[in-house]
């Protein structure tokens, strides 16, 4: 099909994420995609500032990653994980047992990150009523984030400034404490440990779990929050009987600087979810760890109810082992040879170039701070956001980004990059100059 005919067709019949039907801005048409570039369809190349929505952190057409779905494809696309089981699968969850948190040892796979809050939310209210505590059945979070677009994710997302309000009244109402003080490096503010302290110690007889995006807020926001206040949850939560979910979807893998988001604070939850750069971006997969006691909790009731067709996929597992090794994190059996075992060993790679992308997105974002309209310039890791004292015109602001020669997808008053961890110091100087002609267009 030539673009025009794509394009229409497109406007016609495909309806796109977060936009109406047909859509009021018409997409661009991507013919492929290598390394961190995009090339439309028209011949211009794109350098992908946003990794396809921050799942593509090794780039395009990575020879490992190609072969590693290839090899895998010889072998079996897929088969269903009921009552069977395959390497890929099983050597991805040692290798996610070893790398994440102490005390994560059950690995439940999943096909989406939503899909993995709503395992890990049926995990956690499960996991009461077999402890003999039905009515422990609500959700705790504080406001300002994000957990995906099914059901019970939306309730905990923002209720009022979230993408999901329009679900007021039909969703579980569950419980929001204030969002968190802004700034990574803030001090920990007492007056809002208390606040937050009291709210899960006033509604603990009917809380089931806690559930936070940890250290980031992100389609919330992209608010950085101090890790301090994820040990004052894990204090308050262990001490009534609540569980502590952490939302890793787009904070796992080095995106904040560190393996997970959850070692900055150096606290295990009982339930992670993980999902996005997984698979460097190559096939949707997700998964939700928990601990031995949330194990034991649930299987005293009987079983998890829950098995997506395409959980296990051997395809998506073989990839996601590519990507992890990919990181410096080795997947040999050596590596992986008890929970947590060798974690500094995923050290290697990804955080050097984390780091070198931080320095990068901090010196070329650094001259929009205090300029007009712009509320604030922040940075963490390979996540750089400019806030805007507006909404953003989405048009005009990506088609300003587009004629620097970037992809980026500004929402609400953000305009913010997660660049691939393969990006060049060049790329990330031209993703930085992109933001501020976006920014100035918006």
């Amino acid at each position: 099909m030539r673009a025009e005919e794509i394009a229409g067709y497109d406007r016609a019949h495909v309806w796109h994420p977060y936009a109406p039907m047909p859509a009021g801005v018409p997409p661009y048409v991507v013919e492929s995609a290598t390394g961190v570039r995009l090339r439309l369809a028209d011949g211009r190349e794109l350098v992908d500032g946003m990794s396809s929505w921050w799942s593509a952190i090794h780039g395009y057409r990575h020879p490992v990653l190609d072969a590693a779905v290839t090899d895998q494809l010889g072998r079996m696309s897929h088969v269903m994980f009921g009552g069977l089981t395959h390497e890929p699968a099983v050597t991805l969850a040692r290798t996610l047992v070893a790398l994440t948190p102490p005390g994560l040892e059950h690995v439940f796979l999943c096909d989406s990150g939503s899909v993995s809050v709503e395992v890990a939310i049926k995990m956690a209210l499960q996991y009461q009523r077999g402890r003999g505590r039905p009515d422990k059945r609500r959700l705790a979070t504080w406001r300002g984030g994000y957990h995906g677009d099914t059901f019970h994710p939306m309730s905990v997302c923002d209720p009022e400034g979230g993408m999901h309000h329009l679900w007021t009244g039909v969703l579980p109402r569950q419980i929001f404490a204030p969002a968190p003080p802004d700034g990574f490096d803030a001090p920990l503010d007492d007056a809002y440990v208390a606040t937050l302290t009291d709210a899960v110690a006033r509604h603990a007889d009917e809380l089931a779990a806690v559930i936070v995006e940890p250290v980031v807020q992100g389609a919330g926001g992209m608010r950085f929050h101090n890790p301090g206040y994820l040990r004052v949850l894990r204090e308050v939560t262990a001490a009534h009987d609540v569980l502590l979910i952490f939302d890793e979807i787009a904070t796992g893998f080095g995106r904040t600087g560190a393996l997970f988001a959850a070692d900055h604070a150096g606290v295990t939850p009982d339930v992670m979810c993980l999902g996005k750069a997984l698979t460097g971006g190559y096939l949707t997969l997700a998964a939700a760890l928990c601990t031995p006691e949330v194990a034991r909790g649930i299987s005293a009731q009987g079983v998890l109810a829950h098995g997506p067709t395409f959980m296990g996929n051997p395809l998506a597992c073989a990839v996601a082992n590519a990507s992890i090794g990919l990181l410096g994190a080795a997947t040999t059996p050596a590596a992986a040879s008890g929970p947590g075992a060798d974690r500094d060993a995923a050290a290697g790679g990804w955080a050097a170039a984390v780091d070198r992308i931080e320095a990068g997105l901090r010196a070329g974002l650094a001259p929009l701070a205090g300029a007009p309209g712009v509320v604030d310039v922040r940075v963490l890791g390979a996540i750089g956001v400019v806030q805007l004292d507006r909404e953003v015109d989405m048009a005009a602001a990506t088609a300003a980004a587009v004629a620097e020669g970037v992809w980026l997808r500004p929402f609400r008053d953000l305009i913010y990059t997660m660049p691939p961890y393969v990006a060049a110091d060049e790329d990330v100087a031209r993703i930085t100059r992109a933001i501020g002609a976006a920014a100035l267009a918006a």
